[in-house]
């Protein structure tokens, strides 16, 4: 199949492109920028791709990609990017979205699996873990934006059109355009650099994970699905047995990589504060096979960290930090105050 990979020189992006690759698909990228050049490590595959801004998309550009299926990750990708400008997040992740959406269905795009996020549950709260079917309480605009895409892009479909969502839990793990700001990759870097496993917050809030490849090995899994099983559906991704309390899993680092575990001045409770309910794609979509726990992916950060030579500068900087990078752009007059360059290249090979 032949598929087009929004967001592909992200964090996910940059997991999701080689195991669509091996899987056999041609994918063709598209992407604004903003992280291409932050890379650690190994880059990612090249693949055929396009440099855009996902607002400017429309159906002639999919028809000229010819592309049977979609891969939706390009986003504002986090709670704290998404509260700078919530008129921005909404344009991007919420209108851009919808607009793609309509554009791939006039395009003849069969398959559309959209990047949400169990930041839709909120502060659910709670012992119970939330299955696909539990109300919404989003606390950031970046939940709120993936609450009314799933809703727009349900809309679209029918018999010719078939969206998937993909509530992710919280990633980490290894990447080549890596995110420090993910909470288990903060916690291992500043371990594994500093000796001291740091807590930004109290630590009481619930919060399921998912390794990055595990997010990529169900998009594979969804895109190959029947559409019977999966058409117009939302799924929960990860495990159900991975929902930890943050300050277990500093616990777990500290266990693995060593160090001692501290709270930062100051940090209160985390609004963000649910557990999640996996079992829909584990009895419905059986070839998906998740093969991380946060203990294994624990380890495989400290041993890429240390095989890179990340820094407490790459950690903390803007090169890894989606909000510090995007201020960084910003400071540096590259980005206008709509987040657009200033210059922008097109197609690249």
């Amino acid at each position: 199949m032949r598929v087009l990979v929004t967001g592909h020189e992200g964090y996910l992006g940059s997991v999701v492109v080689p195991h669509l690759i091996e899987a056999g698909h041609e994918v063709v990228g598209l992407d604004v920028g903003y992280y291409a050049d932050c890379l650690i490590g190994p880059p990612p595959p090249r693949v055929s791709s396009v440099r855009m801004d996902l607002r400017d998309l429309g159906c002639a550009d999919l028809r000229d990609l010819g592309v049977q299926a979609v891969v939706h990750l390009a986003a504002l990708c986090n709670d704290p990017l998404g509260n700078l400008d919530a008129d921005l997040t909404y344009a991007v992740n919420y209108r851009a979205t919808v607009n793609l959406a309509r554009a791939a269905k006039a395009a003849g795009v069969t398959r559309f699996l959209f990047s949400s996020s169990c930041s839709l549950y909120g502060s659910g709260g709670g012992d119970a873990p939330l299955d696909e079917t539990a109300p919404f309480e989003p606390v950031t605009p970046y939940g709120e934006s993936k609450i009314l895409s799933e809703q727009a892009i349900s809309s679209l479909a029918d018999d010719d059109f078939s969206p998937v969502y993909l509530r992710n839990a919280t990633a980490y793990g290894f990447s080549p355009r890596l995110r420090g700001d993910l909470v288990v990759n903060d916690l291992v870097g500043h371990a594994l650099l500093t000796g001291e496993v740091r807590l930004l917050s109290d630590g009481k809030a619930w919060r399921p994970l998912v390794h990055v490849r595990d997010i990529a090995a169900a998009f594979l899994a969804l895109l190959a699905a029947p559409r019977e099983r999966v058409h117009n559906r939302a799924f929960n991704i990860g495990q159900t047995a991975e929902n930890y309390l943050i300050r277990d899993v500093a616990e777990l680092v500290r266990e693995v990589v060593g160090g001692t575990v501290t709270c930062a001045d100051g940090g209160g409770s985390d609004l963000r504060n649910y557990r999640v309910r996996c079992d829909r794609i584990a009895t419905e979509i059986p070839e998906f096979r998740p093969e991380w726990t946060v203990r294994s992916g624990i380890g495989e950060l400290a041993e890429a960290y240390d095989r890179y030579g990340l820094t407490l500068e790459d950690l903390t900087g803007p090169r890894h930090l989606r909000l510090g990078r995007i201020r960084e752009l910003l400071a540096g007059g590259r980005l206008d105050a709509s987040l657009r360059w200033t210059t922008l290249t097109g197609t690249q090979g």
